[in-house]
């Protein structure tokens, strides 16, 4: 019997695949949680072989939490589901070592096989996400550039990036200037979604 522990925060989906795995004989889901702060504790207390967590979670994300549930208990092995293909998902969940990524429209079947899959020990990668992981561009972006826009995303002004990279103030606004050109983006804000997004910062 592969036990199961579910972590999404919408009540009807979770409810939903929560019915779906019970129809297996050989699955159990023994815990369900919303949020990714309850994650750990629950399968500390339930010892699942497979966590099958949303990415996109209250509290803490899904790919943070896999990463926790790793160093507490190895034994579960997590499976993310997501909405959107993002490279700089997959490769966080690279670095966390999660067992697999998934697409949230896959087919209750291609879900049911995918937990025997990792449950087993194996690995699962949605072919869409992989193409889009080996398709995404290497950043445009110099290292200064992506140092400057890190700062900012964090809040800091340019005069504090100024400060904190020993650059000036002038330098620091023809970075971020230069980044958002670079990038094709509106102004910083948008080009720190651009660059976040991509996994570039």
């Amino acid at each position: 019997m592969i036990r199961v522990l579910l972590a999404e925060d919408m009540r009807i989906l979770r409810e939903a695949l929560a019915g779906l795995l019970r129809l297996e004989a050989d699955l159990d889901v023994v815990a369900e949680v919303e949020h990714g702060d309850a994650i750990v504790p629950a399968a500390l207390e339930h010892r699942p072989d497979v966590a099958v967590i949303d990415i996109q979670l209250p509290g803490m994300d899904g790919l943070d939490a896999a990463a926790r549930l790793r160093e507490r208990l190895p034994s579960c092995r997590a499976l993310i589901l997501t909405a959107i293909g993002r490279p700089a998902n997959l490769r966080r969940g690279i670095a966390a070592e999660v067992a697999g990524f998934m697409l949230k429209d896959a087919g209750p079947d291609e879900l049911v096989s995918a937990i025997r899959t990792v449950a087993a020990g194996g690995r699962v990668l949605d072919p869409q996400l992989a193409y889009a992981a080996l398709g995404a561009a290497g950043s445009p972006l110099s290292e200064r550039e992506a140092d400057v826009l890190r700062l900012t995303a964090r809040g800091a002004t340019p005069r504090e990036v100024a400060g904190q990279l020993h650059l000036t103030y002038g330098t620091v606004r023809n970075y971020l200037a230069s980044a958002v050109t670079k990038l094709h983006a509106r102004n910083r804000v948008d080009a720190i979604r651009i660059a976040t997004e991509a996994g570039w910062l």
